[in-house]
């Protein structure tokens, strides 16, 4: 019989870790974009709490939402605090609500030191992490989920953090948060479509949900192709090869024939390979500004 997380390592679960890569990644190739020694730290410093306390309050938020609605009831994969009733439900919607207002303050000091209009972009942020499965209408449940992760998680994340260091877009942003963005959608993909059947079961319509474990398969593949084609975009080719070539052993899994808990482990090969590719942009960047 497994044994139960403790007090603290239940909760570090249940912010599932290896989704973080979504935030800091875009966060750390904007900030890259301009040359290293005019990287404004403190502005970048607010843009990745703002992130990561999104990322991590989001994934509280559904933690809840999806425990109340029953759809975590035959959870194939990562721990949940409100399934696992090991936590009283009222407790982990309060802790998204902490974190999104981290995410709150941190904007707003960003916003003060930059422009004010982040606020209204970091209240619609705010609002999309909790209606993502939470709400009468939860777009999650939608097939909406993708639309999400490219906008608040690539484009905006990755477009914006460029923005904060000198209040100047630059037109490569775009085309690395389509990149950042598709990779964060691979880790969505990675985590509907080990949840397939359950989520079927329990009316959740993912896009992967609708298309089925096999064709389905090709929305994981869509978001490789979306990240080779921004970084390629971006001035990069040679990373864009390296990305390719690194989501190999991902696509082999997709579409192979495992299903439920066999597809764990392309959640974690998904997270890795968004950071170290993250990395590498960064590298590169550095390197050549």
């Amino acid at each position: 019989m497994t044994s139960s997380p403790g007090v603290v390592e239940r909760w570090v679960l249940a912010a599932r870790p290896r989704t973080l890569p979504a935030a800091v990644v875009p966060v750390g190739v904007g900030a890259a974009l301009v040359r290293p020694e005019t990287i404004n730290w403190l502005n970048t410093a607010l843009a990745a709490i703002v992130a990561l306390a999104l990322q991590v309050g989001t994934n509280y938020a559904n933690d809840y939402s999806d425990g109340v609605r029953g759809t975590d009831e035959d959870r194939v994969g990562p721990f949940r605090l409100t399934a696992s009733q090991l936590v009283s439900a009222r407790f982990v919607k309060y802790a998204a609500f902490v974190c999104f207002g981290v995410a709150a303050v941190a904007g707003l000091g960003l916003a003060a030191r930059t422009s004010w209009w982040l606020i209204a972009l970091g209240a619609s942020a705010i609002l999309a992490g909790y209606l993502y499965t939470g709400g009468p209408k939860p777009y999650g449940y939608l097939g909406l989920g993708e639309l999400f992760v490219l906008l608040y998680f690539g484009l905006l994340a990755t477009v914006g953090t460029a923005y904060v260091q000198h209040r100047h877009v630059l037109g490569s942003s775009w085309w690395l948060g389509l990149a950042t963005g598709s990779m964060a959608c691979a880790l969505l993909e990675a985590n509907n479509l080990r949840d397939v059947a359950g989520d079927v079961a329990a009316g959740k319509r993912t896009l992967a949900a609708r298309l089925g474990r096999e064709r389905g398969s090709w929305l994981f593949v869509a978001c490789v192709v979306g990240a080779v084609v921004g970084i390629a975009a971006g001035g990069e080719p040679v990373v864009a090869l390296v990305a390719l070539i690194a989501y190999v052993p991902g696509v082999r899994m997709v579409f192979s024939p495992r299903r439920g808990r066999e597809l764990l482990a392309l959640l974690q090969y998904s997270s890795r390979v968004q950071l170290a590719i993250g990395a590498l942009l960064v590298v590169v960047y550095t390197v050549t500004r």
